[in-house]
């Protein structure tokens, strides 16, 4: 019999996922073309000619012992330092390679970094909605995920509820921007706010309170948005992230976490970091992702293709009468529910074939979240249904 919380886990497992795994099966019954899955934000846009060359250039001259052979705990040097310059360059940031330790993806990043952190008990304050394994996450490692309220305006966090659940408890706050689900960016306002309150709770309470932030969707930005670096901002902050989505390679499973060099015990956090990333069972990040993103650090997707989509899916819905909040970056829209409960309204999409995620596994009920990372093809073939989908639930 598996684990009692593992019964728990299992219950409560990915709604997403679930979708997902239900417009396959739906696919079947009615043909993949008049399925418009919207539910998994799995990219779509090609991986950049850069990083293929760069696979390729290493099998071709790298010994295999160096190519896919251990290596220090905290990645190979060279790509360390790869991004480190990567960051200095682009932020005016001060990191070195040894503020940098390479991971399985940001989900790897952030149980690193929890496992690091946190003694059972120790509280995590997440900014809602937020992405559900968050909860997990910060569960792996016996602390206590705590939810902070959005102004559901702008989606921005209510920084006095910020405040009003800050406590002697308190060991992190996790900051996803831009935000999954909403596509939001943190205005460097709100973040200054933030670094302010976190500060005066560092003062009241004599120990250190954390950001870690969770940035894999750091390139996607729109219109001219910028996502603001927190260690700019914030001396004690754990940058997590992934190359999933500005490479378009989320099943390789590679990111990595950057330590503020003006962190207090920088030196002690950081050999932390990389006992955890064994202790946890990764051992190393996979050495061959490790020496491609070293070649092509500024490689990035195609960030116009996901900005016609989103224009295309945005404009139409608000069109149709639909209330969401213009996303900012990812490649996400959150709808606002028509309908009283949400699962109604997900079960009238559904009907049409339009498969979305309700808001709740978001932290944030009352409301659908839409990937609009499909191609624009489908999109478009889905506008009839979500017109007819406005005509019955906007009545």
């Amino acid at each position: 019999m598996i684990s009692k919380q593992m019964q728990k886990e299992v219950k409560g497992s990915s709604a997403i996922r679930a979708m997902f795994i239900e417009g396959k099966e739906m696919a079947k019954r009615v043909g993949a073309e008049n399925v418009y899955d919207f539910s998994l934000g799995n990219p779509m846009t090609p991986v950049p000619a850069e990083y293929n060359r760069a696979i390729i250039e290493a099998v071709q001259t790298e010994s295999s012992l160096e190519l896919h052979g251990y290596m220090d705990n905290a990645g190979f040097p060279e790509t360390r330092r790869a991004v480190a310059q990567d960051l200095n360059q682009r932020f005016g940031t001060s990191f070195d390679e040894s503020h940098i330790v390479m991971t399985v993806g940001a989900a790897g990043a952030l149980n690193v970094v929890f496992k690091t952190l946190l003694d059972p008990g120790d509280e995590v304050l997440a900014l809602a909605p937020y992405f559900g394994e968050y909860r997990g996450y910060v569960s792996n490692h016996q602390g206590v995920l705590k939810e902070v309220r959005p102004d559901l305006e702008t989606f921005q966090p209510d920084l006095a509820d910020l405040e009003a659940k800050l406590s002697e408890k308190t060991k992190a706050v996790i900051i996803n921007n831009p935000v999954n689900p909403t596509g939001v960016i943190y205005s460097e306002e709100t973040i200054r706010a933030i670094a302010a309150i976190l500060e005066k709770g560092q003062k009241a309470y004599g120990h250190e309170i954390y950001m870690v932030s969770d940035e894999p969707y750091r390139e996607l930005a729109y219109d001219g948005n910028k996502v603001p670096f927190l260690t700019k901002y914030y001396d004690n902050t754990f940058v997590t992230y992934s190359f999933s989505k500005s490479l378009s390679i989320p099943g390789e499973r590679i990111g990595y976490i950057a330590a503020s060099p003006t962190m207090a015990g920088c030196e002690e956090a950081v050999g932390a970091l990389s006992v955890a990333n064994r202790m946890l069972g990764f051992v190393n990040a996979p050495s061959l992702m490790q020496k491609a993103v070293a070649k092509a650090i500024g490689a990035r997707t195609d960030v116009a293709y996901y900005d016609r989509n989103r224009k295309l899916i945005y404009e139409s819905l608000t069109k149709f009468g639909f209330s969401c909040v213009k996303p900012q970056g990812a490649f996400y829209l959150f709808i606002k529910s028509p309908l009283p409960e949400e699962k109604e309204f997900v079960e009238a999409a559904k009907k049409r074939h339009i498969l979305v995620v309700g808001g709740t596994s978001f932290a944030c009920p009352g409301y659908v979240r839409l990937a609009y990372c499909v191609s624009h093809e489908m999109i478009e073939r889905s506008l009839p249904a979500f017109e007819d989908l406005a005509r019955e639930t906007l009545r």
